[in-house]
């Protein structure tokens, strides 16, 4: 047994050395774990004192240093105000997908008041462990919500989400570049969308990414990663009525060529692209056109 305050001050300095940059938050998230406690507990209890830690601690620390994702390890990821279970099979929901949700909900929030008493319609396409489009409900229980995702493996994560939380949310397995919920043709009001975007060949530097997160969340399909990206927004041009708008994630490096791509094809108005918390370009937002 190893006291908890010295035990996860060692483990920081071990993930640091790691070159881990959240080393002190994944030291605590790493503590709060194996203890079964938030890790809001964990650092009250790292000021009091009197608290050990199990030898489970140092395994789990090990396994972080090697660059093993901590959501891989503590099985759970924090997006909004959910606790997602996450693992090898489907992709990590990260922070700055977070600012799209809020677009979304903003957009949302618009149509609702525009068009009440009619509920609105969103389609997650993309849809990986379901954060976006089980965030989406939480947060506007109203709202009729609809994914798809393309691997096996992400949507059973999806779906175990979804029944734990108990959320309505109509997941299904398909590929995203093809057309889908065509009974919804032409009827829904938002669409969002995180599609793999990573250029061909620009293998990410961070081992969490480069080694954990499934390839088919990560490459856009060209050399500019857009390839896939346009062809999920082709399919959602041909979801969304006129004016109802899209929501796409992309790399920072895209802020510019994928707005002007989606102008290009004549689909598309109103096309802006929003920064992240980070102030880096990271969502492209446009209405249908006609």
């Amino acid at each position: 047994m190893t006291d908890l305050r010295d035990g996860v001050r060692a483990a920081a300095v071990r993930l640091r050395d790691a070159g881990v940059t959240s080393a002190d938050v994944d030291a605590v998230e790493l503590a709060a774990h194996v203890l079964g406690i938030e890790a809001s507990e964990v650092r009250r209890l790292m000021v009091l004192g009197g608290r050990t830690l199990p030898g489970t601690y140092a395994v789990l620390v090990d396994e972080r240093a090697s660059r093993v994702p901590l959501q891989h390890l503590t099985g759970r990821a924090h997006f909004r105000r959910l606790t997602l279970a996450v693992g090898p099979g489907v992709f990590v929901p990260r922070p700055e997908t977070e600012v799209l949700v809020e677009l979304a909900l903003a957009e949302v929030d618009r149509v609702e008041a525009r068009d009440a008493p009619r509920p609105v319609r969103l389609v997650d396409l993309c849809s990986g462990s379901g954060a976006i489009a089980l965030s989406t409900k939480d947060e506007r229980p109203g709202v009729e919500v609809r994914a798809l995702e393309l691997s096996p493996d992400a949507h059973a994560w999806a779906v175990a989400n979804r029944d734990r939380l108990g959320l309505d949310v109509d997941l299904v397995q398909g590929d995203a570049t093809l057309a889908c919920f065509e009974d919804w043709a032409g009827a829904v009001d938002v669409v969002t969308i995180n599609p793999p975007y990573i250029p061909v060949g620009a293998v990410p530097v961070d081992p969490e990414v480069r080694d954990h997160d499934p390839d088919v969340a990560l490459y856009g399909g060209s050399e500019d990663g857009l390839a896939i990206p346009l062809a999920v927004a082709r399919v959602a041009a041909g979801l969304l009525r006129p004016g109802g708008l899209v929501l796409v994630e992309h790399a920072d490096s895209q802020g510019e060529s994928l707005p002007r791509r989606l102008s290009a094809t004549g689909e598309w108005v109103d096309v802006t692209d929003h920064p992240d918390l980070g102030g880096r370009p990271r969502v492209t937002t446009a209405r249908r056109a006609g």
